[in-house]
């Protein structure tokens, strides 16, 4: 009720104990915090926060437009939610050395569990778009050095992410991933999100040269195949996200039902594919609430039936 059970400082630090447990976690991508709360109910071991759909869901492109405080205040939202550790895309950390440490420090105070810092030069763009550009490397290391240096709990995690998979391309890209990822682990990076990885064998690779969690993205109509968490566990990665695939669903769902209104007139033909008002109220706990205090709720669910 209201918010999470648990503050963020024990998140963090389960968040850490599972990472080192050896399983794979799994990370959905949560688009409010109704869809954390959904999340965490489905048995899921952490929930994810997209720069993508953050940009879409202010009808933006993931091209860097959105800005810190804009990140910061709707993942502290859906962290507040859930007791499971809260993953967010901090983009290249919204400026210099310098305000990569502030942004650090606000996303603790949001209470979420982590975020990851790319290396691409700004504006960013969508890590599975062609044309992408990548930092030099010093410039790649003094963002994470700066990640560490603002951090105030020791178990905040910082993960690096590259795109530089996808600048060279072929072989090349891949040698030039394992030698940033090494890197940007010397830097002080917590765990390695290699972008745009385009077979099992590219994982492998990266999994042996580090020895810190590694993460995969399983995005949909991206550069990576849709790997099984089965797969991605069998190769040793750590972490896997789906970030924006609740979106897509959501929104593919709202333009069926939109068409369907538009020809029918009527939602009537949609209504079986609906959450009903009961599945809603469940998910957000009205009876908790009730219990807490009769006051603010005086509606009988046991008469609701939509």
């Amino acid at each position: 009720m209201l918010q999470s059970t648990l503050p963020p400082h024990e998140k963090r630090a389960a968040f850490r104990r599972a990472l080192a447990s050896g399983r794979l976690l799994r990370l959905p991508g949560a688009f409010n915090p109704l869809s954390a709360q959904l999340i965490q109910e489905k048995g899921f071991e952490g929930v994810y926060v997209s720069g993508a759909v953050l940009s879409a869901d202010l009808g933006l492109p993931d091209i860097g437009l959105t800005t810190l405080t804009e990140v910061s205040q709707r993942a502290g939202q859906i962290a507040r939610v859930t007791d499971l550790p809260t993953l967010v895309d901090a983009d290249t950390g919204f400026g210099e050395p310098m305000n990569v440490a502030r942004t650090v420090q606000l996303m603790e105070d949001a209470g979420v569990a982590g975020i990851h810092i790319e290396d691409q030069v700004n504006p960013k763009r969508c890590g599975h778009l062609d044309g992408k550009e990548v930092v030099d490397t010093s410039t790649a290391l003094k963002r994470i050095a700066a990640a560490v240096a603002g951090r105030r709990d020791e178990n905040f995690l910082i993960m690096a992410r590259t795109d530089i998979r996808g600048v060279a391309g072929g072989e090349q890209g891949l040698r030039d991933a394992v030698d940033r990822a090494k890197q940007l682990v010397d830097a002080g990076a917590d765990a390695i999100f290699p972008e745009a990885m385009a077979t099992l064998e590219e994982f492998a690779a990266i999994r042996a040269a580090v020895d810190v969690p590694v993460l995969a993205n399983m995005t949909e109509f991206g550069k990576s195949e849709l790997f099984t968490t089965e797969q991605l566990a069998g190769v040793g990665v750590n972490l896997v996200i789906f970030p924006v695939s609740l979106l897509r669903l959501a929104m593919g769902a709202a333009e069926r039902g939109l068409d369907a209104l538009a020809a029918e007139g009527s939602l009537q033909s949609q209504v079986p594919a609906m959450q009903t008002r009961a599945r809603l109220y469940e998910l957000v706990d009205y009876s908790g609430y009730s219990s807490f205090d009769e006051g603010i709720f005086t509606f009988d669910l046991s008469n609701n039936r939509s």
